[in-house]
């Protein structure tokens, strides 16, 4: 299973695919319904900050169930075409929007950030970064205003600029004025959509003003090579996507 040349022309430029229906129902079904179970019986809503932070669901984060949405699905192979050799992914991070009438105070939003960079939470010396974000829509989204993530196409480049001249690591920005300012496109769907997103591709997520919540399950993919060059890979977006290297660098680097 592979990307078709279009899609990947369109991840080098937006860096973002969506495949429709990727993830079959019966994988979709299985994670849904322990996702449901979990959010009816066991969800603290005094946690809400920590989940959102983090992940929802973390006593599920190894689940076979929501592995299989990545390893049984064929998204491990797109992420193989795309990245070469990538390390294990062992966890998920499910993300769910609840419904805002439904919380007793206003669930946190997500401004525009790059995952693992600045995060309020961390340390922003502390760079928790990765190569690519693959993502399963598991419930419908058909509006942006039911916490739909919403991204920037061709943020990776800017980002991946911004991070070679201006930034600099402790920095608190998240992202450059201009990024920060950018609405973003909504990615709305049904479930078993499948997102190919690069990780420096800048993204944020609002509040769910829908009457259902919006799930979704993510995994961090990381280059085999990643964790040895994470600030190298904020400044080069190629880095870690040797297959997708512009051919006009591949013809400089390949010069005597």
């Amino acid at each position: 299973m592979s990307l078709t040349s279009h899609q990947r022309l369109a991840y080098q430029s937006d860096g973002a695919v969506i495949r429709r229906g990727f993830v079959s129902a019966h994988l979709v079904a299985r994670a849904v319904e322990l996702i449901d179970e979990w959010y009816r019986r066991s969800m603290n809503p005094a946690e809400l900050v920590s989940y959102t932070q983090r992940t929802f669901a973390p006593e599920l984060g190894s689940h076979p169930d929501l592995l299989a949405l990545f390893t049984d699905s064929g998204a491990a192979e797109l992420a193989g075409n795309l990245l070469g050799a990538y390390a294990p992914v062992r966890t998920v991070q499910v993300q769910i929007r609840v419904p805002e009438a439904q919380l007793a105070q206003p669930q946190p939003i997500k401004d525009m950030h790059v995952d693992g960079v600045a995060c309020p939470h961390l340390d922003p010396t502390e760079l928790r970064t990765f190569s690519l974000l693959v993502g399963v829509l598991l419930s419908e989204v058909s509006d942006p205003a039911q916490g739909a993530l919403r991204y920037v196409p061709g943020g990776h480049l800017t980002m991946a600029d911004w991070f070679s001249r201006e930034w600099r690591q402790g920095v608190t920005q998240q992202t450059p004025p201009h990024v920060a300012a950018n609405e973003g496109v909504p990615l709305l769907g049904a479930p078993g959509d499948l997102l190919l997103m690069h990780h420096l591709v800048p993204h944020a997520v609002g509040p769910n003003h829908g009457t259902s919540p919006r799930i979704m399950a993510y995994f961090r993919v990381s280059h085999v090579d990643h964790a040895g060059r994470r600030l190298d890979a904020l400044r080069d977006p190629w880095l870690d996507y040797p297959a997708l290297i512009p051919p006009a660098r591949r013809a400089r680097q390949d010069r005597p």
